[in-house]
Order: structure tokens, then C-alpha cells, then sequence
């Protein structure tokens, strides 16, 4: 009995043994199943579609100009007396700046005044009919000219009364005629020197020299007014290169005055933007000086035409920027973002999950774990994402890429790995 009951306990060990292996081998089968199916899931990178604001915009470069600018030159070559004002400093209308030797201006202006009264006394001169001493002279030469005619006059008709009585020949008569025509023609001579001495052209002459003399005197006194260089309007000094003592050639830069509480960008956007500008859209600046500032302005003109700029086809457009506190300095070099378009509470995706395909825009949309093409209209776009207007429901989930770049079919099988 004893021999049975060993016999029966080994059977009873083989097959709980038995039992063990086959639920091991049951267990390894499911597990490789599983692993073998999840094998062939495509992992994938998915993303959601969602409702946000969206803006599209455009990416480009430009440069900050002042308002209403204010510049002074030298109006000749002289040298810088005072300065008065420094880089900086803000300052009223009127105010003075720039002071320059004017020592050379001045003696512009007297001689200049000096032509202009010779120029007047010469056209009084021509007006009288010449100077008060030869207007005298041609005066007591007019009246003995008039006695001369009037004896000659009276000479003749004695001359004619006695040659009617026969006592006088026609010979004295004839000769009395003569002196009576010279006298007659030295007094018109007389006559016209006294009242149109001088011809048009001599006239003409004489006021041309006075209208040259009044010229020099204006030039001279503008030159004088220019030697001071006073504020037109209140600002801020922001340029101011020279020094007391300092030779400034003509045409030399002084002083640069501006009101910097509103600048001016002027930028260039490519081609294929320019038909998205309009005025008033929103531009956003920045400047790599300053990266945790940002300016905010308008479009205030679109560009006109297309121009070549280097390798670029470019049209130009201005902003208005607010600067309330003149940390935009003028002629620097800043970032640009325009503002093109902006809708609230757009449903997008990332732009990665869009293809095309014979000019149709599609999704793959994730439907328990397969990939179902969803045709899409589209509208907005940004760097990042894009806006989706029909053919694709909201929270629906989209795939992204393949995570071994394997192309993204129809139907296929696919685990997210990434949301």
C-alpha cells in the first residue's frame, strides 16, 4: 500500500509539473501575441484641433526714422562760436543751439547794403535824366537854347518884313532860316537830354543792378539769421557732432532736433506680401538692444510699387510708432511683425498635420488607432499652426508625423506616443 500511495503522489507531481509548463507556454503566447501586435501598430505623433485666436502675420526687417526732423547745415564755411545745448537734452521752440562766427556774414551784409544804395542813387539819376549837377547844367543850357530860337525866330520875320519892302535879300533871308533851325534843334536836343537821357536798355540796366544789389543783401542776411540755429519746435536733441572752435565746411551737419514720442519705421516686405498690406493694420517692433521691449504702431502707407533691393523684389511701407518713453533711437535696425489677419476662436491644427494632394488640403484623423483621410478646408495660417474652416470636427485627434518617418496612409494601424 505503501508502494501505491509513492506511485501516486509521483503522477500527482508530473502533472501538476504538466500544468505549469502549459500555462507558462499559454502565458509566453499571449504575451508574444500582444508584442507581436503592437509591433505592428505605426507609433505616431498626434496633436488635437483646437478652438484659439489666430493671426497671420509677416516676418521682416526695418529702420526707425524720426517725426518731423529737424536738421541745420552750415550755410558757408566758418567756425563754430558757442554751443549750447548737448546730445540728449530736450528743449523748447526757439530755443538757441548753435551759435557761428558771423564776423564774415556781416561784412556780406555791408557791402551789400553799399550796392544798394549806389544801385538806388543811379536809378534816381536815370529817372531825373542824370545828377542834380547835370540836371542844372542841362536846365541853364535849355534856357539860353530857348532865347537863341526866340531871337532867331524873331530875326527871320524881320528879315522876311524887309525883304518884302526890298531891303533885304533872299540870301539874309535864307540865312536867317538857318539860325533859326539850329537854334531850334540845339533846343530839342536840349529837351530830350533833360527829360529821356538815357535809352530803355540803359534803364533796364540800372535796375537790374539794383534788383542784384537788393539779392546780395537778402542772401547776406540769411546768412547771418542761419548763424544762429535756434529749436523750430520742442524735442529732444539727438545728434549734435560739433564743438566750440570747430571749422565747419558748407553744408556741414550741425544739429538733428525731433520729438521721439512718435517715430517712423520704414521696412521693405517681399513680393508675394505686398497685396496683404493695408493701412492701419497692427505692426509689432522690436529691437535686439532692448529684447524685452516691444513697440506697438500702424500701417500708415502701403507701398506704391515693387522695386530691387539686392537679390529681393521688395515693396516699402511706413508705420507710425508709439515711443513714449525714446527708447527707439533714430537710424537703428529693428524687428517687424505686420499683422495681416486675425480671427477669434478659429479651430486649428498644427501645420504639420496638413498634406495635399492634387491641390486638396487632408488630415489623417486617429479613429480607434487606424488613420481616416479627412478632407479640410483651410484659411488663416502662422508659423505654427492653421486654421481649419470645414471637414474636421473640434477635440478630433489628427496625426502628426510617423515616428520612423514611415509615410501616413489610409486605414493604417497607428499608436500615439505623443500628444
Amino acid at each position: 500500500m505503501a508502494r501505491q500511495q509513492n506511485t501516486n503522489d509521483g503522477w500527482n507531481t508530473r502533472l501538476n509539473r504538466l500544468w505549469l509548463v502549459l500555462v507558462a507556454i499559454a502565458v509566453a503566447v499571449i504575451i508574444l501575441a500582444a508584442f507581436m501586435s503592437r509591433r505592428r501598430d505605426v507609433p505616431v505623433r498626434a496633436a488635437t484641433a483646437e478652438r484659439e485666436t489666430i493671426t497671420a502675420t509677416i516676418q521682416t526687417n526695418g529702420k526707425i526714422e524720426p517725426l518731423n526732423n529737424f536738421e541745420a547745415h552750415s550755410p558757408a564755411p566758418t567756425a563754430v562760436k558757442r554751443v549750447l545745448a548737448h546730445e540728449g537734452e530736450h528743449v523748447k521752440a526757439g530755443q538757441l543751439l548753435v551759435e557761428l562766427d558771423d564776423a564774415s556774414f556781416r561784412s556780406q551784409a555791408a557791402r551789400a547794403m553799399a550796392q544798394i544804395r549806389a544801385a538806388e542813387a543811379d536809378l534816381s539819376a536815370v529817372r531825373s535824366g542824370g545828377t542834380r549837377e547835370e540836371v542844372l547844367t542841362t536846365e541853364s543850357q535849355l534856357a539860353t537854347a530857348k532865347t537863341e530860337r526866340e531871337a532867331a525866330q524873331r530875326n527871320l520875320e524881320a528879315m522876311r518884313a524887309l525883304q518884302q519892302r526890298g531891303a533885304a535879300s533872299a540870301g539874309e533871308v535864307k540865312d536867317a532860316e538857318s539860325r533859326l533851325k539850329t537854334a531850334q534843334a540845339q533846343l530839342s536836343l536840349l529837351e530830350q537830354k533833360l527829360n529821356a537821357r538815357y535809352s530803355k536798355p540803359e534803364v533796364e540796366k540800372v535796375r537790374a543792378q539794383e534788383a542784384d544789389a537788393k539779392a546780395a543783401y537778402a542772401a547776406a542776411q540769411e546768412l547771418l539769421q542761419q548763424t544762429n540755429v535756434r529749436a523750430p519746435r520742442d524735442g529732444m536733441v539727438y545728434y549734435l557732432p560739433v564743438r566750440p572752435g570747430q571749422f565747419v565746411a558748407t553744408g556741414e551737419l550741425l544739429v538733428q532736433v525731433a520729438n521721439l514720442s512718435q517715430v517712423q519705421l520704414r521696412a521693405f516686405v517681399d513680393e508675394p506680401d505686398v497685396g496683404k498690406l493695408q493701412p492701419g493694420q497692427t505692426v509689432r517692433v522690436t529691437w535686439d538692444a532692448r529684447p524685452e521691449r516691444t513697440w506697438d504702431g500702424k500701417v500708415t502707407q502701403v507701398p506704391t510699387t515693387v522695386v530691387t533691393l539686392g537679390t529681393r523684389n521688395v515693396g516699402q511701407f511706413t508705420c507710425i510708432v508709439d515711443n513714449p518713453e525714446e527708447k527707439l533711437l533714430p537710424n537703428i535696425n529693428v524687428n517687424v511683425t505686420i499683422v495681416t489677419a486675425k480671427h477669434d476662436h478659429a479651430l486649428t491644427v498644427p501645420r504639420e498635420a496638413i498634406h495635399q494632394d492634387d491641390g486638396k488640403r487632408f488630415v489623417y484623423q486617429i479613429v480607434n488607432g487606424e488613420l481616416k483621410r479627412r478632407d479640410v478646408q483651410t484659411a488663416l495660417s502662422n508659423l505654427t499652426r492653421m486654421e481649419i474652416t470645414e471637414g474636421l470636427a473640434e477635440k478630433a485627434e489628427v496625426a502628426l508625423n510617423a515616428e520612423n518617418q514611415q509615410p501616413l496612409k489610409p486605414d493604417m494601424s497607428v499608436r500615439v506616443i505623443q500628444e
